[in-house]
């Protein structure tokens, strides 16, 4: 898939399209392509921008929300959709446009992380259903050479002042890299954030142990060290081992 998801905001509401603009900015793997406020414009910027997915507002004049899915359906690249509204009601009727989530206002910091992780997962699952396989090496630069990884290889990564460390099956590198780019090449991979500083390959957790606060900690198969988890990461990621 691509490095990054091409995303289309729409909601007639100048303060609600920023606020969520600032959220999703937070997520390296999102890149805001564009915004709408009306159901029209939607169809139209659409169109022209070919989002991978909209965060789709459900209250607008006009062209509301459900007749905007209802459109975007019927285009040649159909984006992945997500209804954003202050109104649960329409919740059942969402689905009907085979939308992935459904958030309301005001937004939840947790669940919308939730929400980039199915939408990454799915369009993850439709490249794989395209190209039959996931390929490509990750290509790291240190001191002057470019080494290129196996995705699958690399146990989890983290962020030591100014330099990344990439802990393989088969040695440790170094890079200037920042984690943010690193997890942005690696979104069709099974790799999560679970602290700021730390990325780990799903593929590898072992175990996971109550800590204090809320936190966690976490071991990777074959290392002895053991991996703090941010309580702001715990519940996503109990949900993503149990996928």
């Amino acid at each position: 898939m691509k490095s990054t998801i091409k995303t289309l905001i729409v909601d007639d509401e100048l303060y609600s399209r920023d606020e969520l603009k600032h959220l999703l900015q937070e997520f390296p793997s999102i890149n805001i392509v564009g915004e709408a406020e009306s159901g029209e414009a939607a169809v139209m910027k659409s169109l022209q921008l070919q989002p991978d997915v909209v965060f789709l507002d459900v209250e607008m004049p006009k062209m509301n929300g459900m007749a905007a899915a209802k459109a975007l359906m019927e285009l040649k690249k159909v984006p992945l959709i997500v209804f954003a509204t202050a109104y649960p009601q329409f919740a059942a009727e969402a689905f009907r446009y085979d939308a992935i989530d459904y958030l309301l206002k005001p937004y939840d910091e947790d669940q919308l992380q939730e929400t980039i992780q199915r939408i990454e997962k799915k369009l993850a699952s439709n490249h794989e259903g395209e190209t039959g396989k996931r390929s490509g090496k990750l290509p790291v630069e240190a001191d002057g050479e470019i080494f290129y990884l196996e995705p699958a290889d690399i146990l989890y990564i983290y962020r030591d002042e100014k330099v990344t460390k990439l802990i393989t099956k088969t040695g440790e590198f170094e890079t200037k890299t920042p984690l943010k780019e690193l997890e942005s090449r690696l979104v069709a991979f099974d790799f999560f954030r679970i602290h700021k500083s730390y990325l780990v390959n799903l593929s590898y957790v072992s175990k996971l142990t109550p800590w204090f606060n809320g936190a966690y900690q976490l071991q990777i198969e074959g290392r002895d060290e053991m991996l703090a988890v941010s309580r702001n990461y715990v519940k996503s990621l109990r949900i993503q081992l149990e996928i």
